[in-house]
């Protein structure tokens, strides 16, 4: 579950970020009507609610407490995990990190085509589903743009994955499809490596790294030529020379010299997603008090219809203290049922037991937990 700031959304979508809504269904005769902050945010969610692709997690439900500044984001369940921790000492080999940089790619393609930047792309935000394959995760309302490609001037996202442009002191526009390029470069050079290209305990000089250091490969490094050309190729500090995302998909890495093509984008993303004026109404359910509905289904499930904040008894405590669920309060003594997943509290495979790092996340959209 994600969960956003109404407030801050709609000061993201104050201004005018696409015609409303999608389709021919959707316009109705006569001069366009102008659409409110709040109304141009519902119709983002009623296109994400309807994006439909193997490798991107779908967004299930969006819950609104109108007593509360919070929307809640519910995405599917899925259950394996995040693809890598990072750092990780195991990273993969180029075979295995060839198979899920198709899936990445075959996703992020999809999106663009549905003219969404996903802007915060990591391997945390690549979830491993049953069959193996990646779907991305964690793309946000406001990062939808109308034409062939974002101009953005906000710097939101992961810092050790943020692009040079994003870090510009001139605030100048930069394309959002070349951000997430980048991004995609840094995921990649994790996979292989286990790290990431540039790193800094201090933010700042992070940045600095990021936007003056060359691209490094490890010393050890055992990789083919073909996988060095295109990490050089999408970690170009330049995002007029960077490659797009049309020539990545033919890269003789990606594709194994011809033997593994990609296929075309009619193929992978079929149609532009149009909404209508009744899915756009419907695309959040109004909720009277979202801590008492989750308190309520928890207690059917469990069939326990005893007092919810009796803490006497020991099954009770140990109960709330199993892994991946806890039950907190929140203001005004409101109870919240928060499930945590699993894979952000595992350690990593290898001798020493080293707990994952959780990158930090710097961005406007506020998620809480």
């Amino acid at each position: 579950m994600k969960v956003l700031s109404k407030k801050k959304l709609m000061r993201q979508a104050g201004f005018p970020r696409r015609p409303p809504p999608r389709g021919a269904k959707a316009v109705p005769e006569g001069p366009p009507q102008l659409k409110g902050p709040l109304e141009r945010v519902y119709q983002e969610i009623a296109i994400l609610k309807k994006l439909d692709h193997p490798n991107v997690v779908k967004l299930v439900e969006v819950l609104d407490d109108p007593s509360e500044d919070h929307l809640y984001m519910v995405f599917e369940l899925v259950k394996k995990g995040a693809v890598m921790e990072v750092p990780t000492d195991k990273p993969f080999s180029e075979d295995q990190a060839r198979f899920y940089f198709q899936d990445l790619l075959r996703g992020i393609e999809y999106l663009h085509y549905q003219r969404i930047i996903h802007r915060d792309i990591k391997p945390s935000n690549l979830l491993v589903g049953e069959d193996g394959h990646i779907k991305i995760a964690d793309f946000g309302v406001s990062n939808q743009f109308e034409g062939s490609d974002a101009l953005l001037t906000s710097t939101v996202g992961t810092p050790a994955f943020l692009a040079p442009e994003a870090l510009s002191e001139t605030r100048k526009n930069f394309s959002g499809k070349a951000l997430d390029v980048w991004a995609m470069g840094v995921t990649l050079y994790c996979f292989v490596f286990g790290v990431c290209p540039f790193m800094d305990e201090r933010i700042l000089s992070l940045h600095q790294k990021i936007k003056t250091q060359p691209v490094e490969l490890p010393e050890h490094a055992d990789i083919s030529d073909d996988l060095k050309d295109l990490l050089l190729k999408m970690l170009d500090k330049n995002p007029e020379t960077r490659i797009s995302i049309p020539q990545i998909k033919v890269h003789p890495w990606v594709t194994r010299h011809g033997a593994e093509p990609l296929p075309p984008e009619d193929d992978n993303c079929c149609m532009l997603i149009e909404v209508t004026e009744e899915e756009v109404e419907n695309s959040v359910k109004h909720i009277p008090s979202l801590a008492t509905v989750i308190l309520v289904r928890t207690m059917l499930r469990k069939r326990s219809f005893g007092n919810p904040f009796d803490w006497g008894r020991k099954e009770d405590r140990n109960n709330l203290g199993a892994p991946g669920q806890m039950l907190t309060k929140g203001r005004a003594g409101k109870v919240r049922h928060c499930y945590i997943h699993s894979n952000q509290r595992r350690k990593q495979e290898s001798g020493d037991g080293m707990k994952s790092m959780d990158l930090p996340y710097v961005g406007e959209d506020e998620v809480l937990s």
